[in-house]
């Protein structure tokens, strides 16, 4: 399958469910979908990173690789599609800590920012809460902020997705404190 071919497919939303078949049992064009999503600025080239989501539900293999490229594509001035699914792919998966400090500025931003859509948002913060599960000093800071946000930009998916995180942030900080006999 060659990116033409690609970009042909992806045109029609009819033919996706195929091709993500396609893809998931023939692994060989999963490069020419990857390269698309990851580097690619033809206007439709979200619908690759959507494939990608798609193939990552029922092949996670597949995709797992190819996180090492997805998190510095994010420095890229990404459509808020794609910022979209690739934040949720990394959000999804265990992380690098050679990729702790960018995504932590990374997501802080992207969640404090009003600008960006809900969904990316949600998927930074999770990425946060993920980050803070091997950065426990992280945690009260990190409550802070879920809790401004919620306040501050009371969406729908921000308050449904910061309410279940901070109560288990709650959880945590209070364990850390008796652990530690602060409590």
């Amino acid at each position: 399958m060659t990116k033409n071919d690609l970009l042909e497919v992806i045109d029609s939303w009819e033919n996706l469910e195929l091709a993500i078949q396609e893809i998931g049992n023939n692994a060989e064009h999963l490069p020419v979908l990857m390269n698309l999503a990851l580097y690619s600025s033809e206007p439709k080239s979200w619908r690759a990173a959507w494939m990608a989501d798609k193939i990552h539900d029922q092949y996670p293999h597949l995709i797992i690789p190819w996180l090492d490229q997805m998190i510095p594509a994010l420095k890229n001035n990404l459509q808020s599609g794609k910022k979209r699914h690739f934040l949720k792919l990394i959000s999804q998966n265990k992380i690098d800590k050679k990729h702790y400090l960018f995504l932590m500025d990374y997501c802080l931003d992207a969640f404090t920012s009003g600008k960006e859509p809900v969904a990316v948002r949600v998927h930074a913060m999770q990425i946060l809460f993920n980050l803070s599960e091997n950065e426990p000093d992280f945690k009260p800071e990190l409550l802070a902020i879920i809790e401004h946000e919620m306040e501050l930009h009371p969406s729908a998916g921000i308050h449904s997705r910061g309410k279940k995180l901070a109560k288990e942030l709650n959880t945590q900080i209070q364990q850390i404190q008796r652990m530690s006999g602060q409590l």
